[in-house]
């Protein structure tokens, strides 16, 4: 059999129908396994020898929009000021998203590493709703209303004048602000709707187009399984037998996401599976396979997966799945995934379809399962997700977004890059688009074996940035003169 063939036969295997919440949910556990595994690894070099920052608490208001409503929340953030020289030096503001953060986002990764040249206080910043920021309450979808896009922008303006204070920052310091996926579209928002307040921003693989069928998805990965460049149900890691059409597509869907992982997060340290990798598991051993071996490889593929996110197995019962998420109990139910799926429900789509010619999955529809869910789970009506979404690009401007002095940065392997800005849209709103760079590459702590393309892209921000500081204080001299 051809090698093609076969690679694209294991590929086929997945296709029957498309799952609803589980890709979307295993996605967010692999970015936060691969976040940790890289935040512990760049801390972990020398034992004992790197001082943690401690956690802090910020309270906020839980309403900001509203101001006769006197409730708060603590907001976590953290502080490395080891290389903070002087009062007016710049703040690097590192936004957490749809997931937990830690001491690792001041201490690794390349906003950390930009801080000893430049001299830059960095602090992270603990998005609302994640993590250990949940407001006292719970979260029913009474509390949920004041979760959103808007709620967490008020919270970095509200953020950066009280540590502006508490630091005692010179008024001339520039803040920066960093964030990549939902974060990094954060970032770029920042500056976009607090230009007196924030500097600039880096956005990293930021998708600030929001969308309700996000078909391109898959089309992205279909290409990118392309590039020589990156080189039965209870075997494939269900808990139990799948009884029901629904339960099928959530194993077929949690199996699509096992390969868009692998695109998504290819070159970085700590997925468990890289694009070759995973060719390689479907081709078999020395590329000579039988027909069985894409079957046997992705079997074996699923295993990996399942052990590095330290799981026996999946749950596929769309029935359990739906309880799940309307448990509103943070301590029992604490991942994200409600948090996140009443975000998509509610702002931004972002539901990964499948039925164009060019995907390698299903042809079938998925988008109305997904919006089911959101019925299932919230009450929400199609027509008020899809209103919603067309809210959010009207409110932000989608890929032409408007701001001044925001560096997008994304890689083309990235399915998420289609969403984001990869051109110059001006002088002062500029893009790298990073050869075969997977998502949020350049923000993960840099390592020997980074390419010659990773490394061009972070020497750019770091150009980028510096230019931008040279000539607002050329700006200041001819105003003084």
């Amino acid at each position: 059999m051809p090698v093609r063939s076969a690679l694209w036969l294991g590929l086929l295997l997945l296709a029957a129908l498309w799952g609803s919440s589980t890709p979307a949910s295993l996605l967010r556990r692999l970015r936060e396994h691969i976040q940790q595994l890289q935040e512990s690894s760049g801390l972990g070099l020398s034992p004992g020898a790197v001082a943690l920052p401690k956690e802090r608490w910020l309270e906020q208001p839980l309403d900001p929009f509203n101001a006769s409503d006197g409730r708060s929340f603590l907001q976590r953030y953290w502080v490395n000021d080891q290389y903070w020289a002087r009062q007016d030096g710049p703040v690097f503001l590192h936004l957490g998203g749809e997931g937990s953060l830690g001491p690792g986002s001041v201490m690794t990764g390349h906003p950390a590493a930009l801080a000893p040249a430049l001299g830059a206080l960095v602090i992270g910043l603990e998005h609302r709703f994640y993590g250990l920021s949940i407001p006292p309450g719970g979260l029913d979808v009474a509390q949920l209303r004041y979760l959103s896009s808007r709620h967490a922008l008020a919270d970095v303006a509200s953020a950066r004048l009280a540590l502006s204070r508490l630091f005692n920052v010179s008024s001339s310091s520039p803040w920066i602000c960093f964030g990549g996926s939902y974060a990094g579209s954060l970032a770029a928002w920042a500056r976009l709707k607090f230009p007196h307040l924030i500097f600039a921003s880096v956005a990293s693989s930021a998708p600030v187009r929001a969308v309700l069928d996000f078909s391109e998805y898959n089309e992205v990965v279909s290409r990118s399984l392309r590039s020589t460049a990156i080189g039965g149900s209870r075997e494939l890691g269900a808990c139990s037998s799948l009884d029901t059409v629904e339960d099928q597509a959530e194993l077929l869907g949690a199996l699509q996401a096992l390969v868009g992982g692998a695109v998504q997060y290819d070159g970085q340290a700590g997925p468990p599976l890289s694009v070759r990798r995973l060719c390689g598991l479907l081709l078999g051993a020395g590329g000579n396979c039988s027909r069985a071996a894409p079957y046997h490889g992705l079997r074996r593929a699923a295993q990996v997966f399942l052990h590095s996110l330290g799981q026996r197995c999946l749950s596929f019962s769309r029935a359990e799945i739906v309880a799940q998420l309307r448990v509103t109990d943070p301590q029992v139910y604490g991942v994200g995934d409600r948090q996140w799926l009443y975000q998509t429900c509610t702002e931004f789509g972002f539901y990964i379809t499948c039925e164009v010619p060019r995907c390698p999955f299903s042809q079938l529809p998925a988008l109305p399962s997904h919006l089911q869910l959101c019925e299932q789970v919230f009450g929400l009506s199609t027509s008020s997700i899809a209103q919603a979404v067309a809210q959010t690009n009207s409110y932000y401007g989608g890929q032409t977004p408007g701001a001044t002095q925001v560096l997008f940065v994304n890689g083309d392997t990235d399915p998420w890059h289609v969403l984001s800005v990869t051109r110059n849209l001006g002088p002062s709103e500029s893009a790298i688009l990073i050869p075969s760079g997977s998502h949020c590459l350049d923000m993960a702590p840099e390592k020997p074996s980074d390419s010659p393309n990773l490394h061009q892209g972070r020497q750019n921000i770091s150009q980028q940035l510096q230019t931008w500081f040279r000539l607002t204080k050329e700006s200041q001299v001819r105003g003084v003169v």
